[in-house]
């Protein structure tokens, strides 16, 4: 495979982004600005930020010619060379060549650790390459920026297909035969993905690239190209966090892995953790506005490290088989072309008028331990609007999502069949135990409430989670973990009011198509500013004192802020 030659590095991974000269741009002063610059999307608050973090400027003529080497062309050969896309980590630009072959470059920005990022990935797809799966080839990369092109990049083939995004809908409203069959493809890629076993968790590289760069040895696969290393997880690295000295991996043990992220919160905390506001600033009312305070975080990853061992002894899944998912298996990163016969036929998931040729974005792939691979296709999610007629409902009941702990169905107690009712209950904990898990690595942020939550819950269902079935005259082993009850009634309400305060945000941003971190797309931005300009007003308007007010508009979702401490 074709790459530039192994960067020199000291015996530590760099912890941040290797700097790339900057220069100042604007449209009118070059004419590359919107190949180095992020120009699909905006933002509605700390848009300067945002705009930072995306720009990466390197040297065009040195990119397009190690495109050109990496397919055994010269750079003479290149009739175009435009940008593609702009995914939330990286920028893409499509190569035609003047015979009409046309590839995919793919630069990076510069969150953290970019080396790692780009070659666990490429190694990742080359592997699952080489195992029938439907991904890129990679043609030629580097993770450092110490090459002609300045910037870490990677070429990889150019599918000439249709995103699944373009015909889903219509599929699943017009043809839902077709949707279904689909459906059966992506299971089937997913199911042959998920069947590749590995002796670690981590994240996959090929070994030359981390000779020299990890105190902790790789562990090595059957092709030996390849081993097992540092977990590239983008909340492990996320901030100051990249700073700090933890281990990241490989781990050989499924608990090591369960612990890792609340060791790694726990360092955090302990070097930078202080007083903050919570970052959602939708939630803050509910905290009278006042900081909370990293102590009680620190106590609640302290009581997940206490549980883990019992969770982890209790489970019936095999907890040395590790393996690997895609990290974000949605519509828009998996590619469908039609078949030349589109009749299709009645079943079957090789039928039907689509076939899958492609799935994109492997980027900080995870090899984790079976039951932490609890990942839904997006689109099978379809979550009901909250009761207008039922206000004290909770918005997260019956919802299934890393981020809300899970729970046993309403119809469970009814559920005769001894086989069904074990099945159920060992999803119930495998999801329990990947939400705990996920809570436990989510970055501090000036909350603790859903790690709170799930603790609480787990210790409530301890039997349960335990694999002591409910009614069981078998005696529940005790929790290692007990809470107030007055603090269980507390916390209990101050989710279920938080959880609506969430669902009006996600309905109000899902109307004017906002997303993460308040960005639109460039021409929505416009009316989504005034969207947001009229909702503050309707606010305000609503408030009834004067100090409420002046509350609203500090602490109004769409206001620039500084996130340095939040970091």
């Amino acid at each position: 495979m074709a790459r530039s030659s192994t960067p020199g590095f000291s015996n530590s991974i760099s912890s941040t982004a290797i700097p790339v000269r900057r220069r100042t741009l604007s449209k009118r002063s070059d004419p590359d600005y919107d190949l180095f610059n992020s120009t699909a999307q905006r933002w509605l608050y700390n848009e300067p930020l945002r705009l930072a973090e995306r720009q990466r400027i390197f040297n065009l003529p040195g990119l397009r010619q190690l495109a050109a080497q990496s397919v055994g062309r010269q750079p003479s050969d290149i009739l175009s060379l435009s940008k593609l896309g702009e995914g939330s980590f990286n920028r893409t630009f499509l190569i035609t060549m003047r015979d009409g072959f046309q590839m995919v470059a793919r630069v990076p920005y510069g969150f953290p650790p970019v080396y790692l990022t780009v070659a666990s990935e490429v190694a990742t797809m080359d592997l699952l390459h080489s195992k029938g799966i439907p991904v890129p080839r990679i043609y030629g990369y580097n993770p450092s920026p110490d090459n002609e092109a300045r910037t870490e990049y990677m070429f990889m083939e150019y599918m000439q297909a249709t995103s699944l995004a373009d015909v889903w809908q219509d599929a699943v409203h017009s043809e839902p035969g077709e949707a279904r069959l689909i459906l059966e493809q992506v299971l089937e890629v997913e199911a042959k993905v998920a069947s590749l076993t590995f002796p670690a968790g981590g994240s996959i590289y090929y070994k030359r690239d981390l000779e020299g760069l990890v105190t902790r040895s790789p562990i090595p696969l059957e092709d030996d190209r390849f081993c097992v290393g540092p977990d590239v997880n983008f909340m492990s690295w996320f901030g100051r966090r990249s700073q700090l000295d933890v281990d990241r991996g490989p781990f050989t043990r499924a608990q090591d892995m369960l612990l890792a992220p609340a060791l790694e919160e726990l360092a955090y905390l302990k070097q930078f953790g202080r007083p903050l506001l919570p970052f959602r600033r939708q939630r803050r009312k509910g905290y009278g506005y006042k900081e909370q305070f990293p102590a009680e975080h620190t106590a609640n990853l302290r009581r997940y490290l206490e549980m883990v061992p019992s969770l982890i002894r209790n489970t019936h899944t095999d907890l040395g088989r590790f393996c690997l998912r895609h990290p974000d298996l949605r519509d828009g990163n998996i590619f469908v072309e039609r078949r030349s016969d589109s009749t299709g036929s009645s079943s079957g998931a090789g039928n039907g008028k689509w076939r899958i040729v492609s799935i994109i974005d492997w980027e900080r792939t995870s090899v984790l331990p079976e039951f932490l691979h609890d990942s839904v296709f997006q689109q099978l999610c379809i979550d009901d609007p909250p009761d207008p007629n039922n206000p004290s409902a909770d918005p997260n009941e019956g919802r299934w999502h890393p981020n809300i702990a899970p729970s046993l169905p309403e119809n469970f107690d009814k559920i005769t069949d001894g086989g069904q009712r074990a099945k159920v209950e060992e999803t119930y904990r495998r999801q329990f135990i990947n939400h705990l898990y996920v809570q436990s690595g989510t970055p501090w942020m000036g909350e603790t409430l859903e790690l709170k939550v799930g603790l609480m819950k787990a210790a409530e269902n301890w039997g349960a989670l335990n694999g002591v079935a409910r009614g069981s005259s078998v005696p529940a082993p005790s929790c290692p973990v007990t809470f107030d009850p007055q603090d269980v009634v507390e916390t209990m309400a101050l989710m279920k009011a938080q959880a609506k305060v969430d669902w009006n945000l996600e309905a109000f941003e899902g109307v004017f198509r906002i997303s993460d971190e308040g960005k639109v797309d460039a021409e929505n931005y416009r009316n989504a500013r005034k969207m947001c300009r009229e909702e503050l007003a309707e606010q305000l308007e609503r408030a009834e004192t004067e100090e409420e007010r002046e509350r609203v508009k500090e602490h109004w979702v769409y206001n620039d802020m500084d996130e340095g401490e939040y970091m």
